[in-house]
C-alpha cells in the first residue's frame, strides 16, 4: 500500500466533537488548541456550528488566530440558538443526514476529538465511507486523555474477529495532542478507490 503524503495546501478539515459542558474541562481545552492549530495552518475549519462545549471552544480558537470557521447546522437547532453567532460562514441545513455529508463532503481530511454518540456516529460514518473508497482522505483521532482507547480496542478486535482487514487498521491515525494533527494528516497513507476491493472480507 502506497504511504504518499498528504499535501496540506488550501486544505478544508472537518472537526467532529461534542457540545457537553459537563465533560472534563481537557477536553474542551484540547478543542479550543485544535482551532488555534489550524488557523496557524492557514487551514479552513468545518464542523457542526455550535456554540457550546467542545464545539464552541474549537471554533473560538480558531476565530481568535483569525482562521476561517464554517459552520453547518440543522435549522432546528438554530431555532434553539444553539449555533456560534462568530463564524465565517454559518449554512443552515434541513437534517442531521445533510450536515454530516456537507461537512465530509467539504474536507480532506476529518479529525474527530472525544464526544458522545453523535461524534462516535460521525466518526465511524467517515471510517465506514473510507472502507468503501467513497471517502479518501486522512482520519484523525485525538485521543485526549485516553478517549478513544475503548473505541481502538473494539476496532482491533472487529478486525481479530474477521469483520474488517487488517489493513483497514491503516483507515485511521491516532495522535494524543492536537498539535500532532498537521504531521499526522501529512504521513497519512495515501487510500484509494480500488482499496474497496477489500471492503468485503
Amino acid at each position: 500500500m502506497s504511504a504518499e503524503p498528504q499535501t496540506m495546501l488550501e486544505r478544508a478539515v472537518c472537526v467532529y466533537c461534542a457540545s457537553s459542558c459537563a465533560a472534563h474541562p481537557e477536553y474542551r481545552e484540547a478543542a479550543f488548541r485544535m482551532g488555534e492549530v489550524l488557523a496557524g495552518r492557514g487551514i479552513t475549519l468545518i464542523y457542526g456550528g455550535g456554540s457550546r462545549g467542545s464545539m464552541g471552544a474549537l471554533a473560538d480558537g480558531a476565530l481568535s488566530k483569525g482562521g476561517r470557521v464554517v459552520g453547518i447546522l440543522p435549522r432546528f437547532m438554530a431555532d434553539l440558538e444553539w449555533g456560534h453567532q462568530g463564524l465565517s460562514e454559518l449554512k443552515l441545513v434541513e437534517d442531521m443526514r445533510t450536515r454530516k455529508h456537507l461537512m465530509l463532503t467539504g474536507a480532506q481530511a476529518a479529525i474527530a476529538l472525544p464526544g458522545g454518540c453523535g461524534t462516535l456516529e460521525e466518526l465511524l460514518e467517515a471510517i465506514t465511507l473510507k472502507r468503501l473508497g467513497l471517502f479518501l482522505g486522512p482520519i484523525i483521532l485525538v485521543n485526549t486523555r485516553g478517549f478513544f482507547h475503548p473505541l481502538l480496542d473494539l476496532l482491533s478486535h472487529a478486525v481479530g474477529e474477521h469483520f474488517m482487514d487488517e489493513r483497514h487498521s491503516l483507515m485511521w491515525q491516532v495522535v494524543a495532542q492536537p498539535e500532532d494533527v498537521p504531521d499526522a494528516i501529512e504521513r497519512a497513507s495515501a487510500w484509494a478507490p480500488e482499496f474497496r476491493s477489500f471492503a468485503a472480507v
